[in-house]
């Protein structure tokens, strides 16, 4: 019997079929990989193309992208620090699950404070936490600003922006950085394939 937070008197229900049995039917290994950036920065492009390469590769994946998750499971939170935390927590908790499942689970979130993020990392007994940190200058997200969003905040018509008018803390260990390479963005398909070789190198990829 034990009291999380505000439930007392609960008990962890242990299955037969555990984490170890699940990874051995689908031949992989469960994981989290992380993508944060400022808005703009390719996170939702480089979750898309990834799933898209994993699934190739006959691997299961799921993405959590901050935007959709906001349409249903944290539609109730808005953007003050303490709605982004919980935002961030609860989106942590889901990406355990699937981690657990066996899936590899690609959420994209801006993300922007560091503590919420080490937050996330720690809720992964095994440490299948993979950080990648898309590294592009605010002046490329701002001139891409595919949703308007930056030049509504430059108006002063959205408060509390990540780059703007809010910090963005970048990772200080993260396991993968992405970034220009003499000023060129590399292609999707070619940031997918960096973050698949990290996973295949740390045998993500098999079950073995």
């Amino acid at each position: 019997m034990a009291s999380v937070g505000n439930s007392t008197n609960i008990f962890w229900q242990e299955c037969q079929v555990g984490k170890l049995e699940r990874q051995r039917l689908i031949n992989q290994k469960g994981c989290v990989v992380w993508i944060t950036g400022l808005s703009g920065s390719g996170k939702s492009t480089l979750a898309c193309s990834l799933s898209r390469e994993l699934h190739t590769k006959g691997k299961l994946s799921y993405v959590l992208d901050g935007d959709n998750i906001r349409h249903g499971l944290n539609k109730d939170l808005g953007f003050k620090a303490e709605d982004r935390a919980e935002n961030i927590r609860r989106v942590g908790e889901v990406a355990k699950l699937f981690a657990d499942a066996g899936l590899i689970c690609i959420a994209s979130l801006i993300s922007p404070y560091r503590k919420d993020r080490d937050t996330c990392r720690a809720m992964l007994p095994d440490k299948n936490f993979v950080e990648v940190f898309m590294n592009m200058p605010l002046e490329l997200c701002e001139a891409r600003d595919s949703k308007g969003l930056y030049k509504l905040a430059r108006a002063g018509k959205i408060k509390g922006f990540t780059g703007i008018d809010d910090p963005y803390e970048p990772p200080l260990r993260c396991e993968i950085e992405i970034q220009q390479k003499d000023g060129v963005c590399p292609t999707p398909a070619d940031m997918a394939r960096q973050v698949v070789s990290y996973l295949e190198e740390k045998g993500y990829l098999h079950n073995q």
